[in-house]
């Protein structure tokens, strides 16, 4: 498969992108409360011609964060955090 160019599939168990829907019920919020906070910049995500997706590393990394260190991690700062790295 590689050598026509096509990148070999991912392994189901380890997603790399997430859609809005999965992130939702990740977190236990409506889709539209994740649109909301990804149209305000308070939540990382990728739009390709029209489809909004969300990174598994990013999601995986606030949540490692808030487990860590044992705080509330706020996402809208976390974004601007991880934006100027």
């Amino acid at each position: 498969m590689a050598r026509f160019g096509m990148m070999p599939k991912q392994r189901a168990q380890e997603p790399r992108f997430y859609s809005v829907a999965e992130v939702a019920a990740i977190f236990g919020l409506s889709s539209m409360t994740v649109y909301r906070a990804i149209q305000e910049g308070e939540f990382p995500a990728l739009k390709i011609r029209g489809r909004v997706i969300v990174p598994a590393k990013a999601v995986e990394a606030m949540i490692e964060a808030a487990s860590t260190d044992g705080s509330l991690v706020d996402a809208a700062s976390w974004v601007a955090d991880e934006s100027g790295r």
